[in-house]
C-alpha cells in the first residue's frame, strides 16, 4: 500500500484553516457533534413514523433498533429526544418523549425506578412494584407522553437469569399495553434473543430495525463511508491529509470495522496531540500512531491498517479489537441481515 500525500482537496482546506493554539487542539473532539449519513437518518425517519402514526392514527406500534456498540444508536434516541424537549408550565410538566437507560442486570423494581427517574418522580424508589407501575401509568398520561425509548436493552440478556429476565419482560409487556403509547427498544443486536424469548414482544416489535456499520465491498458503499469521512474533514481544527481519498478511507474502515464511534476515536486522538506533530498537519503517520493509542496498543506493524506495510483484512481473530462483534444473524437468519465477510459468528444464541 502506497503512503498518501495531500490531494488538492486538502491543500485548500489547509490554506484555508487558521493556526490553532495547542489548548484548543487538546480539547478537540467529534463527540459532542452530530455526523449525519443515510443510516442515521433511516434510524430517524423509522422512529418518527411510529411516533406520527400514533398521534394521526392512534395506532401505538414498536420497534426494536439494534446496532454494534458505537455505530450511534444512542445518539439516534438522544437526538431524536432533543427535538421533542420536556416543557413546565403551571399546569405542570409535558415530556412528549420519555428515555430511559435499561439498568444493569433489570428487575421489575429497578426498571420502574428507572422510568420514574427519567419521569422526574422524586419519590421513584418508593413503594412496591404495583405502586411503581400506577405511578407510571399516571405520569405518562399527566405528562402526555407520546414516545417511549428504552435503551440499553441487551441487559435483559446479559444478566442471564431467565426467570427474572422472563418476569420483567413479561412486566415491560404489560405496562405497554397500559400507557398506549408507541415504545422503542434499543440495544445490541443480542437484544433480539429477549424479544424472540417472549411470544408476546415479538408480536409487538415484529423485524428489528438494523443499523448497521458501514460497509466497503460496493461502490455505494465506499462512496458511502468516504462521504461521512469528508464531513469529518470539515470539521477539523487543523490541515489534514484528505480522509476521504479513496486508499485513507480504506485504511479507516479497516481501523475502525465501519463502526463511527473508532473513527472518531482515532481521529480526536491525532487532533488532540497534534501540536507535538513536527508538520503542522495530520499525515498518515498521525493516524497510524493515533491507531495504537486509540484502538489496539499491542497492534504488530503489518496488522495497523494505516501502516504503509500493513496487510488490510477485518481484525476480528482472537483477541483483535473486533473479535467479540456481536454478530447479528446468531439471532435470525433472515437475508436482509447477512453481510458476507462482515463479521465472525460468535456462536449459537444462548437461551434465556
Amino acid at each position: 500500500m502506497l503512503t498518501l500525500g495531500l490531494s488538492d482537496e486538502s491543500v485548500s482546506i489547509a490554506e484555508s484553516k487558521a493556526s490553532k493554539s495547542p489548548e484548543s487542539l487538546a480539547t478537540f473532539t467529534l463527540r459532542k457533534q452530530i455526523i449525519e449519513h443515510p443510516k442515521f437518518t433511516l434510524a430517524i425517519r423509522e422512529i418518527a413514523r411510529l411516533h406520527e402514526r400514533s398521534k394521526v392514527a392512534g395506532v401505538t406500534e414498536g420497534l426494536l433498533f439494534v446496532a454494534q456498540t458505537g455505530s450511534g444508536k444512542s445518539t439516534v434516541l438522544k437526538y431524536y429526544e432533543a427535538k421533542f424537549p420536556r416543557t413546565h408550565s403551571k399546569s405542570g410538566t409535558r415530556i412528549p418523549v420519555l428515555r430511559v437507560d435499561t439498568p444493569e442486570s433489570p428487575t421489575v423494581k429497578t426498571l420502574a425506578e428507572a422510568i420514574l427517574f427519567a419521569l422526574g418522580d422524586l419519590a421513584a424508589t418508593k413503594g412496591t412494584a404495583a405502586a411503581k407501575t400506577n405511578r407510571i401509568i399516571h405520569f405518562f398520561k399527566e405528562c402526555g407522553v407520546e414516545l417511549l425509548l428504552i435503551d440499553e436493552f441487551q441487559h435483559f440478556y446479559d444478566g442471564r437469569r431467565s426467570t427474572e429476565s422472563r418476569r420483567v419482560s413479561d412486566w415491560l409487556k404489560n405496562l405497554i399495553n397500559q400507557v398506549q403509547a408507541p415504545v422503542i427498544l434499543a440495544g445490541l443486536p443480542r437484544s433480539i434473543a429477549v424479544v424472540n424469548a417472549n411470544p408476546q414482544l415479538r408480536r409487538r416489535f415484529g423485524t428489528p430495525h438494523y443499523m448497521q456499520p458501514f460497509g466497503f465491498d460496493t461502490d455505494d458503499e465506499r462512496l458511502e463511508f468516504r462521504a461521512v469521512l469528508n464531513s469529518i474533514q470539515s470539521r477539523l481544527p487543523i490541515p489534514c491529509i484528505s480522509l476521504s481519498e479513496n486508499n485513507m478511507a480504506r485504511c479507516f474502515y479497516y481501523a475502525s470495522h465501519g463502526i463511527l464511534d473508532y473513527v472518531v476515536k482515532i481521529i480526536d486522538d491525532a487532533v488532540s496531540r497534534s501540536s507535538m506533530d513536527v508538520e503542522g498537519m495530520l499525515t498518515q503517520q498521525s493516524f497510524e500512531t493515533a491507531f495504537k493509542r486509540a484502538v489496539w496498543l499491542d497492534a504488530p506493524e503489518h496488522l495497523n491498517p494505516f501502516s504503509k506495510d500493513a496487510t488490510l483484512r477485518l481484525l476480528n481473530g482472537v483477541l483483535e479489537p473486533f473479535d467479540i462483534f456481536d454478530d447479528v444473524t446468531q439471532y435470525t437468519q433472515a437475508d436482509g441481515y447477512r453481510k458476507a465477510g462482515r463479521s465472525v459468528t460468535a456462536g449459537k444464541m444462548a437461551s434465556i
